[in-house]
């Protein structure tokens, strides 16, 4: 009986796989993640014309995936179908002139955004003795601002976009020391990186309906990383500025944030700063901990 219900074309003794009606398939397929989905609907043709369900796909998208669709030229998936269209979003969208992106995670449908150091205000960056912009395959946005040395040092920005119903969080993507490729394999250099042990950085964001979150930390506490085993210098670390709740009660979310250390008894320097992230505070959890 089991082996017969295993089937796939249904022409053993028994109803098989092929047997169960696409409707039925489809109805499965509600619960199930977009990767899943894909990977069954190479059993039969049932299960190949659930896959393509717009009933299905349109499950998966976010309530106000037209905000998405919005951002791309209107040619692009006017004849898609919603299978195609979660294909289209899944991929990073530019915003800004490229300085933002947009994309919906592939597993869950949920949005994310990042944005990049060149849409941040940053105190004396036009300045090349303080700032100088690296161009890099290890950021999204191709290049990260890299800091020599400085004494007052404070990174902002605000976006404005119609997040969906979740708990969202944001982060400051950094890399203390300056990195390049020699020979072809990735070395760091600490020379200008300093200052960060001493007093701590300061994260901050509010939102438009008055929500506030921040958090401190030193970037570069050698002593206690000796003592975690995490060591910072040379790696790229996401620094948690706070969580914020978007509910549907207006149509956008205005989100500003920031990093400062305004302490000006010393200077500081040897610091790329790459982007921000807005990421679903548990499929971040989840992605830290390896889940998919």
């Amino acid at each position: 009986m089991g082996a017969a219900l295993s089937g796939s074309n249904g022409s053993g003794p028994g109803p098989g796989l092929g047997d169960i009606p696409e409707s039925c398939v489809a109805c499965v397929f509600l619960y199930l993640t977009p990767p899943e989905i894909c990977n069954l609907a190479r059993l039969n043709r049932a299960f190949r014309g659930a896959a393509s369900s717009d009933a299905v796909w349109e499950a998966k998208l976010p309530p106000n995936y037209q905000d998405l669709l919005d951002l791309v030229p209107p040619e692009r998936y006017q004849k898609l179908s919603k299978k195609d269209i979660f294909a289209l979003l899944s991929r990073p969208i530019p915003v800004d002139d490229g300085t933002k992106e947009v994309w919906l995670d592939r597993v869950t449908g949920r949005v994310c955004m990042s944005i990049s150091a060149r849409a941040m205000a940053i105190t004396g960056i036009e300045d090349r003795r303080y700032w100088n912009w690296l161009p890099t395959e290890e950021s999204r946005f191709h290049e990260v601002a890299y800091l020599q040395q400085i004494w007052w040092f404070e990174v902002d920005g605000a976006v404005k976009f119609p997040f969906p119903d979740d708990i969202y969080t944001i982060s400051f993507r950094l890399h203390l020391g300056k990195f390049s490729k020699r020979l072809g394999r990735r070395v760091c250099c600490f020379e200008h990186t300093h200052g960060w042990d001493i007093k701590p950085v300061k994260f901050e964001l509010s939102t438009s309906d008055g929500q506030q979150a921040s958090s401190e930390c030193c970037l570069d506490d050698t002593a206690q990383d000796e003592i975690d085993r995490n060591h910072k210098r040379g790696c790229w670390i996401d620094y948690k500025v706070g969580e914020f709740i978007v509910s549907r009660t207006d149509p956008a979310t205005e989100v500003r944030f920031s990093m400062k250390q305004i302490d000006c008894t010393h200077s500081k320097g040897g610091l790329c700063v790459d982007a921000v992230y807005i990421v679903p505070s548990d499929l971040k959890q989840r992605k830290r901990r390896g889940l998919k």
